[in-house]
Formats: structure tokens, sequence, C-alpha cells
């Protein structure tokens, strides 16, 4: 179980990473006005939400069902940890909708919004890791 804890943990960081870095490249890549820097970034998004985040995602759920599955984990703090695994999952694919939005040139929230916006993730990453450690109910 503990290479199965371990494996979890790799891929919850790996995951994060690109919640955290995708948005910080859409901050750039609003503020960015050449073609062939837009281009640019919409290679490297593409490649981080792809090769990186979606992976990172799934490996993440896989190994942490497979925790909950063999350890029984019950309680209400796995309870709302889920709810935040939830609350991730649909803020992942609200990336790729802005992803989506700049691969076709429909980009339309400024450089600020995309800097909010990329703040999110540290609220949730505070609040799962609290959850999972404290297990404070």
């Amino acid at each position: 179980m503990l290479w199965i804890k371990a494996f979890h943990i790799i891929f919850m960081v790996t995951w994060f990473a690109g919640l955290f870095y995708l948005p910080r490249l859409f901050v750039y890549h609003a503020l960015t006005e050449d073609a062939a820097g837009r281009e640019r970034f919409k290679l490297m998004e593409r490649k981080l939400y792809y090769g990186i985040m979606a992976p990172g995602a799934v490996l993440t759920i896989v190994f942490g069902t497979g925790l909950w599955l063999g350890y029984g984990i019950s309680g209400a703090w796995l309870h709302a940890k889920l709810a935040l695994v939830a609350v991730l999952i649909v803020y992942h694919l609200w990336c790729g909708k802005l992803l989506n939005d700049f691969k076709h040139d429909r980009n339309t929230h400024s450089h600020v919004w995309y800097r909010w916006f990329n703040e999110f993730p540290v609220v949730v990453l505070i609040a799962a890791v609290i959850l999972a450690v404290v297990k404070p109910f």
C-alpha cells in the first residue's frame, strides 16, 4: 500500500504542477501580441495539458481510489477531500476549455483575470493537504 500512496503523491504533484503552470502560461499568452509568440504558447499549453496534466489527473485519481479501497478509509474529512477533488476536476476541465479558446483565438479574458484564476488551485491544495494530514473531522 505504501507504493500506491507514493504514486498517488507523485502524480498529485505532477497534476498540481500543471494546474499551477497552465494558467500562468495563459497570463503570458493573453499579453502576447505577435503571431509567432501566440503559436508558441498554443504548443506549450497543449503539451502541458495533454502530456502532463491529464495523465497526472487520471493517475492521481486511480491511485487515490486504490488507497481508498485498500485501506477502507472513511470519515467526513474524506468526503470533504473528495469534494475538493471534484472541484479540481471541474477546474481542470475549465482549463481545457480556456486552452481551446486560445487555440481558436477566441480568448476573451485579460491577463489580470488569468492571474486571479491562477490562485484558485493554491487554496484547494492547502485545504486538501490539511484534510489528508490533520483529518480535522
